[in-house]
């Protein structure tokens, strides 16, 4: 598979957008915990940029140790970087898709300096009054969308860890509320926590989409 590279966001530079942000999320398909979305924002026309950015690519295809290495290269190459996080209670109110839409929103609201132009991982966002491209597989094609699914799939993998210290039976640290065989194991026995999606499968027969 070819790695990410460059060509959509130097395709906004020359258009003379200068602050573009790839946009990318973690945690949409786990039972538990929140979902976490990445905004990053890599300097315009670096020559030297991704040699300096090598081995960043989408982080389902790194291990966590290769994600914890990148994740501290992509902080000091990039102009900047923020995050949005939407937690299980407003995943059950109002459905996954919203959810992921509001943490990404979250995310390019706190980018410093704004961001004018967004790449994003699938999804348009159209109250975002940003010019935008969505791009299918994005985390696989675009350098900077790459980037920020590092930083999110990161960003969470910590929280799931730090959240799961008060509910030490259930592995959190392990599976990061994803649906394993032990998690299961564990609903079953001890039942759902304030973590959970309670609105998901295994509590119901059909979780959300």
């Amino acid at each position: 598979m070819k790695d990410p590279d460059l060509s959509f966001e130097r395709a906004a530079w020359d258009e003379g957008y200068r602050r573009v942000a790839g946009v990318d999320e973690a945690g949409r398909g786990a039972w538990a915990g929140p979902v976490v979305a990445a905004a990053v924002t890599l300097p315009a026309e670096c020559p030297d940029l991704a040699p300096r950015l090598a081995g960043v690519r989408d982080s389902k295809l790194l291990s966590p140790r290769q994600r914890e290495r990148l994740f501290e290269i992509v902080q000091g190459e990039a102009l900047s970087i923020a995050v949005g996080v939407v937690g299980p209670a407003g995943i059950m109110a109002q459905g996954i898709g919203p959810s992921v839409r509001q943490a990404m929103g979250e995310a390019i609201d706190a980018l410093q300096p704004p961001p004018d132009y967004l790449l994003i991982d699938y999804l348009r966002l159209p109250s975002v009054a940003i010019p935008q491209r969505s791009i299918t597989r994005g985390d696989q094609v675009s350098l900077s969308i790459a980037a920020a699914s590092i930083i999110a799939k990161v960003a969470r993998d910590r929280l799931m860890v730090a959240l799961g210290h008060a509910f030490p039976l259930y592995g959190f640290a392990q599976h990061k509320g994803y649906g394993t065989r032990q998690h299961r194991a564990a609903i079953a026995v001890h039942g759902a926590t304030p973590l959970h999606r309670r609105t998901w499968a295994p509590f119901v027969r059909h979780g959300e989409e």
